[in-house]
């Protein structure tokens, strides 16, 4: 289920990211979506979509990370 706009991503990502790491997210979601479609491909049984969710907070948190507040901001 890939994300065409960011205004379809997750409520907790939308809520809790900037728009900037939103897009990061919905392009990382969608690529990891295409390369892991073969389970083969994917850990432990782990599902596409887990792996897509997976594989796009890491790309966000290659880029970003949360301040003392816990508010997401760019490295």
């Amino acid at each position: 289920m890939p994300y065409n706009s960011i205004s379809e991503l997750p409520e907790g990502v939308r809520d809790n990211l900037p728009k900037h790491a939103q897009e990061i997210y919905k392009e990382a979601f969608n690529s990891a979506w295409d390369h892991y479609a073969d389970p083969e491909k994917r850990r432990d049984d782990a599902s596409r979509e887990e792996t897509a969710h997976r594989v796009a907070w890491s790309a966000v948190k290659d880029q970003y990370e949360k301040d003392r507040d816990g508010k997401w901001k760019p490295k």
